[in-house]
């Protein structure tokens, strides 16, 4: 069942998103080679706690931390540790899950970690971008695959794949509600998107083949032939007209000046 929003719920759930940003703010700070990523876990936990609200991942399905850390191959859900040093040349992804006021946020960014090789910045770069591309689709009257063949086409034309067996899905009172939204499909097809529908779209995008496996830690998702992979996240609402980006880089980018992608 899909859950349609109120405007006045449609703010709760800004309000969830947004201290996201504000969190992954505060992680782009510190983002650097000699950081774990259980260090940044850590830091994302007591910023959300002193901001009056829950991590929205910790616990969920069993999950034992605040953030997903996702490292160069790992394409999502990768477990922060102590033994996870990030280095010169790294790309991270840092997903992070607010609960408040009884909504979730979900939002995601991926950092480079000092100097990173072309190559990799422009998977980033077109990730990012595609976001946005599938984004301008989530239009009352439109549908998800309409989303999902923007995102496809767009990384598949620059020699990218796109990641099937994951995908983005609605978002409210629970963190994954329904529908779900691919990051591949046929313009046309799919459910018709409908003004209060609340959902996040995230592509997971690899310079490789899109072929992926699931590790023993029963989470971490990793490209089969190990070569890079990037995800970035905006959870929006659809509203006549135009689509409400709830989540927001603003603060990330501006920690980031040149830095950001």
């Amino acid at each position: 069942m899909i859950f349609l929003k109120t405007d006045e719920e449609i703010e709760l759930l800004r309000e969830s998103n947004l201290l996201i940003g504000s969190t992954l703010a505060e992680l782009a700070k510190v983002i650097a080679p000699g950081i774990t990523t259980l260090q940044l876990d850590k830091i994302a936990y007591e910023f959300i706690k002193d901001h009056g609200a829950e991590p929205g991942f910790l616990g969920y399905d069993g999950y034992p931390n605040s953030i997903c850390t996702s490292v160069n191959e790992q394409v999502v859900h990768g477990i922060p540790s102590s033994k996870m040093v990030l280095k010169e040349g790294d790309i991270v992804s840092v997903d992070c899950g607010v609960y408040k006021n009884g909504f979730h946020g979900d939002s995601a960014y991926t950092f480079c970690v000092g100097d990173v090789k072309p190559e990799i910045l422009h998977l980033l770069k077109t990730t990012k971008e595609a976001l946005y591309k599938g984004i301008e689709q989530a239009l009352p009257g439109r549908r998800i695959g309409d989303i999902g063949n923007a995102v496809q086409t767009y990384c598949e034309s620059a020699g990218y794949s796109v990641v099937r067996e994951l995908v983005g899905h609605g978002v409210g009172h629970d963190m994954h509600e329904a529908p779900e939204v691919p990051n591949y499909g046929r313009k046309g097809n799919g459910i018709v998107l409908k003004q209060g529908m609340t959902i996040a779209i995230e592509p997971m995008i690899v310079m490789g083949k899109r072929h992926v496996y699931f590790e023993n830690d029963g989470w971490t998702v990793r490209t089969l032939d190990r070569m890079p992979a990037a995800h970035f996240e905006h959870s929006i609402a659809i509203r006549e007209g135009r689509a409400d980006i709830l989540s927001s880089f603003e603060e990330i980018e501006k920690v980031l000046g040149t830095r950001a992608i």
